[in-house]
């Protein structure tokens, strides 16, 4: 199919817009009309779809899903529909029409789930099998290609062809008059746009410090109280402080300050609760407009609709941070300018406004090869630069997949340890920004003034997508500023999507914890094999080396040996041979491509595996802490008085030799038990020990009687004595 059209019915257009009509009229006129062969108007109602079970499975621990469906021609995505959240039997009521030129490419309809974007099936509707002039109503069953004797749910559409033969500008008309209706959302989308790109005039610094005398809210007469800032879309939230009615929560938080009049930012306190609708305990109202700036101010806030005072620390500060401008203006280009910011971040002003670190100037210049993400084959492709909460973005280049932007980002460095994000969005006139592409750049990685290519990444950056952008990176920073804000917490993003269930992080945070989990077990059996005399050399000198450091351990020993390994893993990477291993983050990718490639079932069966494997690890830690209790809760009475006993003897054993005597003596014995015995078998005594404490869930399933194990004993302690 050569071209396509897609509107969706809204509300009666704008007449400021019907002057657009001509020339759009004319040019579709010219693209379109005087083709003599017949062209169809396919109208559909999107109604709803039933039983899409198998998202059931795939998703553990929600049970639903959140499925939206993609409209396919001739392998062009020519609608979207909404996203119906939590629901295993959407209904989406949306009706659109579609112009097609040809009838023999099928309508492919594919149904995902927004939250994990996970295939939940699909369908293809046959066009040369409808009838013209006639609404058919018609069920779809889903399909998985890899799967096709699995009932996937089904999808429900009335459909209409008709056929448009001669004069074909009345359609038209009709056409672009549906289309022009998006124009007033279009403009409306882009105000607020704007509203969000401006820049912030100061920064207001907001310290959470207590309060006092709340309101009790839960049966236990406490209250679990947190705080809720909001100042137009910046918003907050602190931690929850557990059965307080007299909360310390110690926190600090930054807003962007737009207006040079002030504003006021809205504070409210709810009380946590697991399982149902959180509390409402009261709010309060700053007003930025009564403070001075430069300066802190102490205020205790009284609840408006509840008891009790909340304790602030506000602080507004004029800034100069960031700025945006025109390629051929910007502030490093200027050798005065230059000098004087190399000269606010020397050396010899570490000590003077310790949170100001440095500055970062970012030249978003062009990209190159975007997806292509309208119907047109083209993009309306905008740039959104970011830096920890501080967010930049460029103008939109219309209907182009190589845009150039030219533009200078100019950002304060708060913390050195940041990672610079540079995203790539495609503007849409009836609904939210499509993504394109995304960059992340930590600072300290960054080579000043090189102009390089980075390829753009999916969001969650597991994996390329398609496009290059070009950027050049000046990152100017006071070493000593940027070594003292280490030590300090994080600033909070407030911009953070909440996360949500993903099965792919969940395998993937798996296997980061198993490769974790296996270079201890490795180092663990490279330690044994000393102790095993695999290799005589190797032991010869690890028993030599235990007795040296043993003999003549000092504490300072500890921080040189860390530094020692620093020194060594140095050495290794600057002489080329790199031990790192390769990018998880990739590495997980190209399994979820694979299990893509290789559908559900396996997917599924992946994830099962996970879970088992998950499950037996929290049972194996569970069942030690447990045991290590039951020891000490005199649950088996005979072992218990066989810790007192080992406890006994362990403690006049320190208390009369050195500890130094007794590690060489362990020492000694694991290295030539392997000589004195070759066919001993190895043991760990403690674990050994533990292993016989029952866990809890041997105690349900075994009951022991404390008292008669007790008596028992002193009954067998009576008759030795005697």
């Amino acid at each position: 199919m050569s071209g396509c059209l897609l509107w969706k019915f809204q509300e009666p257009i704008h007449l400021d817009t019907l002057h657009v009509l001509t020339l759009w009229n004319i040019t579709f006129t010219h693209t379109f009309c005087r083709r003599k062969k017949t062209c169809y108007l396919l109208l559909f109602f999107l109604k709803n779809s039933e039983n899409i079970f198998l998202c059931v499975f795939l998703d553990v621990f929600t049970g639903t899903s959140d499925p939206y469906v993609k409209f396919k021609v001739a392998g062009k995505e020519v609608f979207r529909s909404k996203t119906i959240h939590k629901n295993l039997n959407p209904v989406w009521d949306e009706k659109v029409s579609l112009l097609v030129e040809s009838l023999r490419e099928p309508l492919y309809m594919k149904v995902h789930d927004k939250s994990t974007d996970d295939f939940m099936g699909s369908a293809y509707l046959y066009l040369e099998s409808l009838e013209h002039q006639r609404t058919l109503d018609v069920t779809l069953d889903l399909k998985d290609p890899h799967y096709p004797n699995h009932d996937l749910g089904s999808l429900e559409l009335a459909v209409t062809l008709i056929p448009k033969e001669g004069d074909f500008r009345e359609t038209v008309m009709c056409v672009w008059v549906c289309v022009l209706v998006t124009l007033q959302h279009q403009s409306l989308r882009l105000s607020d746009v704007h509203r969000k790109a401006q820049l912030w005039r100061g920064i207001v610094s907001i310290s959470l410090i207590e309060a006092h005398d709340l309101q009790p809210m839960d049966a236990n007469g406490l209250s679990d109280p947190y705080v809720k800032f909001r100042m137009g879309h910046q918003k907050y939230k602190s931690k929850t402080i557990p059965k307080t009615l007299n909360p310390q929560w110690r926190e600090q938080f930054d807003f962007h300050l737009y207006d040079e009049q002030g504003g006021f930012i809205d504070v409210t306190l709810w009380d946590k609760d697991a399982g149902k609708k959180d509390d409402f305990m009261g709010r309060c109202q700053v007003d930025l407009s009564l403070l001075s700036k430069e300066c802190t101010h102490r205020l205790d806030l009284p609840l408006e609709e509840g008891e009790g005072t909340l304790v602030l620390l506000v602080t507004l500060t004029a800034s100069t941070a960031v700025s945006i401008a025109d390629l051929s203006v910007n502030v490093l280009d200027d050798l005065h300018e230059r000098k004087e910011i190399l000269h606010r971040y020397s050396l010899l002003r570490s000590f003077h406004n310790i949170k100001d670190v440095g500055m970062v100037q970012v030249k978003v210049i062009r990209a190159e090869g975007l997806m292509a993400a309208d119907v047109t084959g083209k993009s309306d492709p905008f740039c959104v630069v970011e830096l920890s909460n501080d967010r930049l973005q460029t103008h939109t280049v219309y209907k182009n997949l190589n845009p150039e932007w030219n533009k200078v980002f100019t950002f304060n460095v708060k913390d050195i340890h940041s990672v610079l994000e540079v995203t790539v969005y495609d503007e849409d006139r009836d609904r939210s920004a499509d993504f394109l592409g995304k960059v992340a750049i930590p600072l300290l990685n960054i080579q000043n003034g090189e102009r390089k290519a980075y390829a753009l990444k999916s969001k969650e950056l597991t994996g390329p997508t398609k496009g290059v952008i070009f950027l050049e990176i000046d990152v100017i920073y006071n070493i000593v500023k940027a070594g003292l804000r280490t030590l300090i917490p994080i600033e909070p993003k407030y911009i953070e999507e909440e996360p949500r269930v993903s099965k792919q992080l969940l395998l993937q945070n798996f296997n980061r914890v198993r490769r974790c989990i296996m270079f201890l077990i490795n180092a663990g059996c490279y330690i044994n094999s000393c102790f095993e005399w695999e290799s005589p050399q190797r032991s010869i000198c690890a028993f030599l080396l235990f007795v040296v450091v043993v003999w003549n351990f000092e504490l300072y020993m500890l921080p040189l040996l860390l530094l020692m390994l620093l020194a060594w893993n140095y050495f290794l990477i600057a002489s080329g041979k790199d031990t790192r291993q390769g990018d998880p983050v990739s590495l997980s990718f190209s399994f979820f491509q694979d299990s893509e490639r290789k559908g559900f079932m396996n997917k599924l069966y992946a994830i099962q595996d996970v879970c088992i494997s998950v499950q037996n690890a929290l049972d194996e830690v569970a069942s030690y802490g447990e045991r290590i209790k039951n020891t000490f809760n005199w649950t088996v009475p005979f072992l218990s008085w066989l810790a007192i006993v080992a406890l006994c003897a362990a403690t006049l054993a320190v208390y009369f030799i050195p500890l130094r005597y007794i590690v060489l003596a362990w020492g000694v014995n694991k290295f030539t038990k392997k000589l004195r015995d070759p066919y001993s078998i190895d043991n760990n005594e403690l674990l050994d020990f533990l292993s016989r404490v029952p866990s809890d869930v041997q105690v349900v399933c075994i009951p022991y009687n404390i008292h008669r194990g007790c008596k028992h004993n002193k009954i067998i302690m009576m008759n030795s004595a005697v």
